[in-house]
């Protein structure tokens, strides 16, 4: 089980750098006078990965449900535990439909996971560097040990 989680979790990363990328097209659709809904569909047709195919997804069964594009990213960060694609679309979902505000929340939104990216990297690689620090000491100790062993051995042999 354990295998299958780092799974889930590698997924979930993957996913959370993809929705970063997706809000970027979200942002610059908007400012290019597209409405809400069309810019988040065009921004779910620009990737090609599992992510984007699920955001597509998503948005499709939404329009067919008659749900809001905010409203099926929602059930889309429910159903998948996806914390950011939660948040992201209860954020446009208050934002309502104003181009402007939709954008400065989005791009606002992608900011953030892009930090919560870099702040869970750098914690993933201190941890990596604290486990890697008891292997360090003891190469540094075998390699002292090893130049050590003959110097010692040639002054015991003197005295005697």
């Amino acid at each position: 089980f354990s295998s299958l989680r780092q799974e889930a979790a590698e997924r979930r990363r993957a996913f959370a750098h993809a929705l970063s990328s997706w809000c970027d097209v979200v942002v610059m659709n908007l400012a290019s006078g597209r409405g809400v809904e069309q810019a988040m569909e065009t921004a779910a047709a620009a990737g090609d990965g599992w992510a984007f195919a699920m955001l597509r997804g998503a948005l499709r069964g939404g329009y067919v449900r008659g749900d809001t594009p905010w409203e099926a990213l929602a059930d889309l960060g429910r159903d998948l535990g996806i914390q950011e694609l939660d948040e992201l679309a209860n954020t446009v979902g208050l934002a309502g439909e104003e181009g402007a505000s939709v954008r400065d929340t989005v791009a606002a939104k992608g900011q953030t996971i892009r930090q919560r990216i870099t702040a869970d990297t750098e914690e993933l690689a201190a941890a990596t560097t604290e486990r890697m620090s008891l292997p360090g000491v003891l190469l540094v100790l075998g390699f002292l040990i090893f130049l050590g062993y003959p110097a010692l051995t040639a002054m015991f042999q003197i005295g005697s």
